[in-house]
C-alpha cells in the first residue's frame, strides 16, 4: 500500500493554471493522499507555475525558492514544481535547482501522484510529455478550491496563433476542443456542486470546435449551457478575429450567459497589429466593437493592451491613447511588453527602453482610469443584482461582492455598508458611493432563503 502524503499546492499565474491545479487535486485525492492548506504541515509541496512573462517566471522562481526553504526545515519533505515553467525549462532547471524532486510539465499533469511518490533521487526527476494534457471530465474529475460559488471551466487548450509576443503556443501547444457534451457534464457537476457562476476560459476561446468532428462553434456549446442550472456564463479570452453574428445573437438572447465579454485587442496601431501578427487591422477592430455594443444592450466589455512592444513609436503609441479615450472600454487591462526569448518579437530591432515602456503604461492607464470613475459614478442611484462574497478584507464592517460586470479577480467589487446577505446570496444593492474601480452601496432586497453550498 502506497503511503499517504499531506500535500500543499502553491498556484501561480491565470486561472487556466487555477484549473489545472483543480485536475492534479483530483488525481492525489483519488491517489489516497490530503490536501492541506499549510505549507508547514505538509509532507509534500507543490509549485504549480506560470511562465508567460518575466515578471510572472519571477514570481514562479521566489516561490520555489521559498517552497525550497520550506522543505530544507524538516527532513523527508519533497519539492514538486509543475506547470509552465517546468514545461518550458525543465533541462535548466534540474541543474538549478536541486532543491527540487520533481518537475511534471502542462503535458504530464495527471502524472502527479507518480511525481509525488517517486523515491527519492540525485537529481530532479522531469515528467513532461506533450505539451498540454485536456483530460475529459470523466477520466480526471477536479477538486475545487476556491469560493463554491464561482468556478473557472476550460473548454480548450493551446493555441494555432502565432502573435509575435507571445510564448505561450510553444509553452502549451496547438489548439485542441473538448467535446460539447464533456463540457456539459462538467459544467453540471459544478453546478451541482454549488456554483452559480461558470467562467469560460482557454487560450482562444472563439476558435473553439474548428478541431473537433462536425466543427461545431462557440455559440453552439453557449447554447448547450444554457441548460445548466447557473445564474452567469462569462466569457473570457475571446480572440478578435473570428466573431461570427450567431455568436453575438445567442449572448444577447440568452440570459444565463452574462452581457461581459473579455476580448484582448492588444493595439490600435495597425503597424503594430500587423508587426503583432494577429490578423486584424484597427478598423476591422473598431467595426467589431460597434456591433457588439449595439447588439449586445448592457455589455460590459473588458480588453488588455500592451505598451512597448519594439518598434512602436509615440505616434502608435498616441493611437493607442485615442482608441482607448474614444472605444472607453467599461474594462482595460495594459501590460508592459516583455522580452521573450522564443518569441518573434523577441528579435525585433527598435526595442523600447523599459523607462519609456513604463511611462507609456502608466499614460495609458490614467486614462482608462478617469474613463472608469465617470462610468461608475453614472451608476449611483442605480439599482444592481450583486452576488455576495462574504466579509470585505477591506473591513470587518463591509460586505464584498460582484455585479454581472466585474468578473472575479481581474475586475473591481462592490462594497456593502448597509444591509446583509450570505456569500453566494444574490442581493440587490443600490449604489451610493463610486471610486475608481469599485463601488459602494447598501442593500434594498435580498432573497427570503439563505444559499447553501452542495456537500
Amino acid at each position: 500500500m502506497k503511503p499517504r502524503r499531506r500535500i500543499h499546492v502553491t498556484t501561480l499565474g491565470c486561472p487556466k493554471n487555477q484549473v489545472d491545479t483543480e485536475v492534479m487535486l483530483g488525481v492525489l485525492a483519488r491517489a489516497g493522499h490530503e490536501i492541506v492548506l499549510d505549507p508547514e504541515a505538509a509532507d509534500v509541496l507543490v509549485v504549480n507555475t506560470c511562465a508567460f512573462i518575466g515578471p510572472a517566471k519571477e514570481e514562479s522562481i521566489d516561490a520555489i525558492l521559498e517552497a525550497a526553504r520550506t522543505k530544507a526545515a524538516r527532513e523527508g519533505r519533497r519539492l514538486v514544481v509543475t506547470g509552465c515553467l517546468a514545461q518550458r525549462y525543465a533541462d535548466a532547471l534540474v541543474g538549478e535547482l536541486p532543491e527540487v524532486d520533481a518537475l511534471v510539465g502542462t503535458g504530464d499533469l495527471t502524472r502527479i501522484a507518480e511525481a509525488v511518490a517517486a523515491p527519492p533521487s540525485d537529481a530532479p526527476i522531469v515528467y513532461r510529455g506533450a505539451q498540454h494534457e485536456l483530460p475529459a471530465h470523466g477520466v480526471s474529475p477536479r477538486v475545487r478550491s476556491g469560493a463554491w460559488w464561482t468556478a473557472y471551466l476550460k473548454v480548450s487548450e493551446g493555441c494555432d496563433h502565432r502573435c509575435s509576443f507571445c510564448i505561450i503556443p510553444k509553452i502549451r501547444g496547438r489548439h485542441e476542443s473538448r467535446a460539447i457534451a464533456d463540457v456539459v457534464d462538467e459544467a453540471m457537476h459544478l453546478a451541482a456542486d454549488g456554483a452559480l457562476e461558470l467562467n469560460l476560459i482557454a487560450q482562444d476561446l472563439t476558435a473553439y470546435g474548428h478541431d473537433l468532428p462536425g466543427r461545431p462553434q462557440l455559440h453552439q456549446l453557449l447554447e448547450a449551457l444554457c441548460s445548466v442550472d447557473v445564474r452567469w456564463i462569462r466569457l473570457h479570452y475571446a480572440y478578435p478575429r473570428v466573431f461570427p453574428d450567431a455568436l453575438i445573437e445567442v449572448m444577447a438572447r440568452e440570459p444565463r450567459i452574462a452581457k461581459y465579454l473579455d476580448m484582448p485587442l492588444q493595439h490600435a496601431s495597425d503597424r503594430l497589429l500587423r508587426s503583432m501578427r494577429r490578423g486584424r487591422d484597427s478598423a476591422f477592430l473598431i467595426a467589431l466593437l460597434a456591433k457588439l455594443r449595439a447588439r449586445i444592450p448592457g455589455l460590459t466589455f473588458r480588453t488588455s493592451l500592451i505598451a512597448g512592444l519594439p518598434g512602436e513609436t509615440e505616434d502608435d503609441f498616441a493611437l493607442l491613447k485615442e482608441f482607448v479615450r474614444t472605444q472607453r472600454f467599461e474594462r482595460m487591462g495594459c501590460f508592459q511588453y516583455s522580452d521573450e526569448e522564443g518569441t518573434a518579437a523577441y528579435d525585433f530591432a527598435d526595442k523600447v527602453p523599459q523607462k519609456v515602456i513604463e511611462r507609456r503604461w502608466r499614460e495609458v492607464m490614467a486614462v482608462q482610469k478617469r474613463i472608469n470613475r465617470e462610468q461608475n459614478r453614472a451608476l449611483i442611484g442605480k439599482r444592481l443584482e450583486v452576488l455576495v462574497e462574504g466579509p470585505s478584507p477591506e473591513s470587518e464592517h463591509l460586505l464584498v461582492g460582484r455585479h454581472e460586470g466585474q468578473a472575479p479577480d481581474i475586475d473591481g467589487v462592490v462594497y456593502i455598508n448597509d444591509g446583509f446577505g450570505y456569500p453566494g446570496e444574490f442581493v440587490t444593492v443600490e449604489v451610493t458611493e463610486a471610486h475608481d474601480y469599485d463601488l459602494v452601496g447598501r442593500v434594498v432586497n435580498r432573497p427570503e432563503r439563505r444559499p447553501v453550498a452542495s456537500a
